[in-house]
């Protein structure tokens, strides 16, 4: 990087490239009570180059044992003078606790990069679905800021997965840049509201209902997710249960740049496949059937004269939920069984589809 007039056009700005560079705070601002975004300049006040998406790596001197960690920058390369990463405050993190407690204006930090292929720049479309939850939302402020100053009409839906209303990262400007254009639409989704305060919006997890709600024509957008594992896992299962064409979504990947973009296809994710075989054991009634990995539980069942209660055969009800005692199932549900029944070995019938053999309370 090299000091750049004022007037400097964009295209003349040199990127970051491998070798370590020093980067100086010159802001702390707080978001929500566990979240703070510290953003910095070089000491020559250079500009930055990188993609929406991207993320550096910061070396923090704690003593005894400095530490390398990686932060997606929440900042735009539309806005050049500074970078900027948004932290949350994980327990038991000793390196995020470090920068709560001794970043400030002046503090001055080694950082490499940028990197990171998760950028809409490898993907461009007409219309975009961001998904995110926590600390996720960072890359896609980061495009959502690029989008927004960019000035060209985007179609972009927003989906965001947050603990309470309070804890909505960026809620504030995000819904300013929706109140002045067209393009952005926003859903907030929490998993509980504040106390003594109205919520107007979505409650629980994410579920097929709620994205069909959001975002009716998701399997026409390109579909951007981060956040936890469990919760991208959770997307993945719902995108792959509608037949969504999976070389359209992309993740998070804390990765140096690839040649090419592989894609995340079937990354860990157990898909049932049309015509291959199958078999359900119902241990109480003693009667078993063969079947496909598409047929769910209840309808085996049902072809058996095994009678399931079911009511809403969509995941929502939970009247179905029976016991799984061996095998694994692909089930996606919305909303009718909770994690820690799931834990317990429970599945919905109507929306569990047998891997291989499986072997039910029925």
């Amino acid at each position: 990087m090299t000091p750049a007039p004022r007037h400097k056009h964009l295209d003349e700005m040199r990127p970051w490239n491998d070798q370590v560079q020093v980067l100086e705070c010159v802001a702390v601002l707080p978001e929500t009570p566990d979240v703070m975004t510290f953003s910095f300049q070089t000491p020559d006040e250079s500009w930055f180059r990188y993609h929406p998406g991207q993320f550096i790596t910061l070396e923090l001197p704690i003593p005894g044992a400095p530490m390398l960690r990686t932060y997606t920058l929440s900042s735009s390369p539309s806005r050049p003078l500074s970078v900027s990463v948004t932290v949350k405050a994980q327990a038991g993190s000793v390196a995020s606790r470090w920068m709560f407690d001794n970043v400030r204006e002046g503090v001055r930090l080694k950082a490499y990069g940028p990197a990171g292929i998760f950028t809409f720049h490898n993907h461009p479309a007409e219309r975009y679905l961001f998904i995110s939850a926590g600390s996720g939302i960072t890359p896609m402020m980061s495009m959502t800021r690029w989008l927004y100053d960019y000035a060209r009409h985007t179609d972009i839906k927003f989906i965001h997965c947050a603990r309470s209303p309070t804890d909505i990262i960026f809620r504030a400007e995000l819904e300013r840049m929706a109140a002045r254009v067209n393009d952005i639409e926003l859903a907030w989704i929490v998993e509980r509201a504040d106390p003594f305060d109205a919520w107007t919006g979505y409650k629980g997890r994410i579920n097929s209902l709620m994205l069909e709600l959001i975002a009716s024509d998701y399997q026409e957008r390109e579909i951007f997710c981060c956040g936890p594992a469990v919760f991208m896992q959770a997307v993945r299962d719902i995108l792959n249960a509608a037949a969504f064409d999976m070389t359209h979504y992309h993740e998070e990947s804390f990765a140096a740049p690839l040649a090419e973009d592989l894609g995340l296809v079937g990354i860990d994710d157990v898909i049932p496949e049309e015509g291959k075989g199958a078999r359900v054991v119902f241990a109480t009634s003693g009667l078993e059937a063969a079947c496909t990995e598409t047929d769910t539980i209840l309808q085996v069942a049902k072809g058996l004269g095994l009678n399931i209660p079911s009511a809403c055969q969509f995941g929502v009800c939970g009247t179905c939920k029976t016991k799984k005692i061996s095998g694994e199932v692909h089930m996606v549900h919305n909303g009718g069984i909770r994690d820690d029944e799931v834990e317990e070995g429970y599945i919905l019938a109507c929306c569990s589809k047998p891997i291989g053999r499986v072997e039910v309370e029925a």
